[in-house]
C-alpha cells in the first residue's frame, strides 16, 4: 500500500498549529507551551522566557518564572543531545529515562577522569564531596556556588585545564561536581541572581526522577515528539534526541509511514490526514528555539539560501522572523530598546504589519530588560548595531 503524502503546505500548517504560532492557538498556561514544544532550549536562559511568551495570549516573564522556581510545574535538565533543555514535570521522568540517564552516566565518567587527571580525586573522594555539598544545601536551603564553595572547600580546589597550550587555564571543581549533582537530579536551579535572563542560579535540592526502562522511555519519548513535530524523518529523530540510528529506528516501530519531498517520514498512527491551516501568522522566535532547531532536514520551511546569514558557524540558529510555518527573517534588540527586524523574502505589506505589531509586544513586556542571545548569527549582528 502506498503510504499517505504529506506535502510542504501542510507540514508548515501543522507547525502553526502544534506549536501554538498562530494567533488564535495561543494559551493562557506556560506548562501549556512546554508540553506542546515537548522541551524548550535553555543554553541561554533568556531562550526559555522568549520561546514561551511568543506562544502565550499575554506574554511576559513573571508566569515563567514562577514555574520555574515557585510551583516547579517545570524542570530544566541535561538532556537531548547533552543540550540544557527545560520540560514539563510530567515530561522529566520520561526525557530523563529516554536519554538524561545515559548521558548523566558518561558525565560521571567524564568527571572521574578529569578530576582524577587533575586534581588526583577518584570516585570515593568525588562521592564524599558531593555528599557535603548535599549536607551544605539541604542546611540552607538555597545557596550559589560560592556560597558553597565556602560550606565545602573542597569545590575551591582546582584543576589545570589544556596544560601547556597558550590558553591554559585554572578552573575551581565546583562548576563540574555541581553540575554532575544535577545531572542526577539530586539538585536543581534555583531562581538566579539579578534579573529573569541571568545564569548566576542558585541551587536547592531535589528528588531523582523514577528510573524507567530505556527502551520504553524511548518509544513513549518517539511518540509524543512525533505528535508535535511529526511528520519527521529518522535522521529529524536522531538528530534531534542523539541516540544512535538503531535506538531510533527500534524507537519509531508501530510508527505510520508518510510520504515527504525529503523521502519516507513517520507520523504516529492515525496522524495522517490533513489539519485545518491556521489564519495568516508571523511570530519572532528567539535563538535555538525549539521551533526553529526542531529538524534536522529544515529545507521545508528554511530556504538553504539563508542559512549562513541566520546560523552561526556551529549550527545555532540566531533570532529568527517566521511568516505562516516558513522563517523569512532575522531580529534582534538594540542597545537603546528598539527590536528591529530584517526579512530575507517579500511577504507582502499585511505580513510586514504584524511583524511590527508582534515587534511593539515584545518590546513592551521586555521592558527595561536587554536581551542579547548568547549564540548570535550574521544578520542578527548586523541589525544590533
Amino acid at each position: 500500500m502506498t503510504p499517505p503524502r504529506i506535502d510542504v503546505r501542510q507540514r508548515r500548517a501543522r507547525v502553526g498549529v502544534r506549536h501554538l504560532l498562530a494567533p488564535s492557538l495561543h494559551v493562557d498556561s506556560v506548562e501549556a507551551v512546554a508540553d506542546a514544544l515537548i522541551a524548550v532550549h535553555a543554553t541561554d536562559p533568556a531562550t526559555v522566557f522568549l520561546s514561551i511568551a511568543a506562544r502565550l495570549r499575554t506574554p511576559g516573564h513573571e508566569q515563567v518564572e514562577r514555574a520555574l522556581y515557585d510551583e516547579v510545574t517545570l524542570h530544566r535538565l541535561l538532556a537531548m543531545r547533552r543540550t540544557m533543555f527545560v520540560v514539563p514535570a510530567d515530561l522529566a521522568p520520561l526525557v530523563f529515562g529516554s536519554t538524561g540517564v545515559t548521558i548523566a552516566a558518561r558525565e560521571r565518567a567524564k568527571l572521574v577522569t578529569y578530576l582524577g587527571d587533575g586534581a588526583g580525586w577518584d570516585a570515593r573522594r568525588i562521592a564524599d564531596v558531593q555528599d557535603q555539598v548535599l549536607d551544605a544545601l539541604r542546611a540552607r536551603g538555597e545557596a550559589t556556588a560560592v556560597q558553597l564553595g565556602q560550606d565545602v572547600p573542597a569545590l575551591c580546589e582546582q584543576v589545570v585545564v589544556s596544560p601547556g597550550k597558550s590558553y591554559e587555564a585554572k578552573q575551581n571543581v565546583s562548576s563540574r561536581v555541581i553540575r554532575m549533582l544535577a545531572c542526577d537530579g539530586l539538585i536543581r536551579r534555583a531562581r538566579p541572581r539579578g534579573s529573569w535572563i541571568s545564569s548566576q542560579f542558585r541551587w536547592t535540592p531535589s528528588s531523582p526522577w523514577p528510573l524507567m526502562p530505556i527502551a520504553d522511555a524511548q518509544a513513549e519519548l518517539a511518540r509524543r515528539w512525533l505528535a508535535c513535530y511529526g511528520p519527521a524523518t529518522v535522521a529529524d529523530l536522531k538528530w534531534w534526541t542523539g541516540w544512535s540510528l538503531t535506538a531510533t529506528r527500534k524507537a519509531l516501530t508501530g510508527m505510520e509511514e508518510v510520504a515527504l519531498d525529503e523521502g519516507t517520514g513517520y507520523v504516529v498512527p492515525g496522524d495522517a490526514a490533513p489539519v485545518a491551516e491556521p489564519e495568516p501568522w508571523v511570530a519572532l522566535l528567539p535563538s535555538l528555539d525549539s521551533t526553529t532547531m526542531g529538524w534536522r532536514d529544515r529545507d521545508w520551511y528554511l530556504s538553504p539560501a539563508h542559512v549562513p546569514r541566520l546560523f552561526d558557524t556551529m549550527g545555532n540558529a540566531g533570532p529568527t522572523v517566521w511568516c505562516d510555518g516558513r522563517v523569512v527573517g532575522a531580529w534582534t534588540q538594540r542597545a537603546d530598546g528598539e527590536i528591529v527586524w530584517s526579512l530575507l523574502e517579500d511577504v507582502g505589506s499585511e505580513a510586514e504589519a504584524l511583524i511590527a505589531r508582534e515587534a511593539a509586544t515584545l518590546a513592551g513586556w521586555i521592558g527595561a530588560v536587554r536581551v542579547q542571545p548568547r549564540f548570535r548569527s550574521p544578520l542578527e549582528r548586523e541589525l544590533s548595531r
